[in-house]
């Protein structure tokens, strides 16, 4: 057969692919991994048997309505989609075989040495994060040696564990780590509201970085602001432990809460800038314009030279902004936030 595997969304190689690739190449069928839609107009391609599309984000509805019109027999999957499918129920659970072929620029190795969440029954994750339904309680699941694709490809390792302490061998897996000089990127984030002085300790003796894996760097979550006393409880024992706040990126997730305000807001923010964390703000209904202009004021780092106002006022957003001061106030400049 030929099989044609389209993720669309996400900047890291799409997991779900890559084991579909692996599970139909290893029965001699063709696959083509892509992230385009539609077939490439200038170099000749087969008539495809299946088609998979692959979404995590609900907010790239775009996409998946255009792969449904171009292909309207494909199986889609992912969180994004709205479908319960998965690719364990396509070939199985114990399937951990990952092709990288579709990913020639990719040179880190990815995976998860654990599924599951501690969180999973709290009824304020579940009001926005979907590893409560799809994962529930934390189990181990690969070693490091399992998930390392080994020489010649760099000691590098993407991981995708959505809570990585929750795993009842995670100290096996440190040592792994340790013993093998591993660089290891935490892409989903720890658990600050969890963090024990064990688990700092951890974090401090292994070589934790970024996506790119060039800077120390550390994701976690502030998304509640009743949490505020327990996440930076956290962040002390990471700094006790000899993980500054500046090497901290916390995602701090917006539009959610019905009780919001923009007060809230901006406490959150200037809280954790105030003490050197780079906040990440996660927009929850991107119909809202004016939580995208502050994201993307936020994330592109211009809240440390450019005021709010005159942000807002030079974005194209400004007219969807009309009544901000007359609903929520005014807001802080970025030297005010920062002071």
């Amino acid at each position: 057969m030929n099989v044609r595997l389209v993720q669309l969304d996400g900047k890291h190689p799409n997991l779900a692919l890559m084991k579909l690739a692996h599970w139909y190449k290893a029965q001699g069928h063709y696959v083509h991994v892509t992230r385009h839609i539609y077939p490439n107009l200038f170099v000749p391609e087969p008539q495809y048997d299946l088609v998979y599309g692959s979404a995590i984000f609900d907010f790239s509805e775009t996409a998946i309505f255009r792969f449904r019109q171009q292909w309207p027999e494909g199986i889609l999957g992912g969180t994004g989609t709205g479908s319960s499918l998965t690719v364990e129920q396509l070939i199985g659970n114990e399937y951990e075989h990952y092709d990288y072929s579709g990913y020639p620029k990719f040179s880190a190795s990815i995976g998860f040495t654990q599924r599951g969440c501690r969180m999973s029954k709290s009824r304020i994750c579940q009001r926005f994060c979907v590893v409560p339904k799809k994962e529930g309680e934390p189990r181990p699941l690969n070693t490091i040696d399992q998930i390392w694709r080994g020489d010649p490809w760099p000691r590098q390792l993407l991981l995708l564990d959505n809570d990585f302490f929750g795993n009842p061998q995670w100290r096996e897996r440190i040592r792994e780590i340790q013993e093998g000089k591993f660089r290891v990127c935490f892409s989903q984030g720890i658990n600050v509201r969890l963090m024990n002085d064990e688990a700092a300790e951890a974090l401090a003796s292994i070589q934790y970085r970024d996506t790119k894996f060039r800077e120390r760097r550390l994701y976690t979550a502030w998304d509640n602001i009743g949490e505020e006393r327990v996440f930076f409880n956290g962040v002390e024992k990471l700094e006790r432990a000899g993980i500054p706040p500046k090497r901290l990126m916390a995602y701090m997730l917006i539009g959610c809460d019905e009780a919001e305000t923009w007060d809230r807001i901006w406490y959150r923010f200037r809280r954790m800038v105030d003490c050197g964390i780079e906040p990440y703000p996660m927009v929850y209904r991107r119909s809202r314009q004016d939580l995208l202009c502050f994201q993307r004021w936020v994330i592109r780092g211009l809240y440390r030279r450019v005021p709010w106002p005159e942000y807002k006022r030079s974005t194209k957003t400004e007219q969807s902004l009309v009544g901000w001061n007359a609903v929520y106030g005014s807001a802080p400049s970025s030297h005010q936030a920062a002071s």
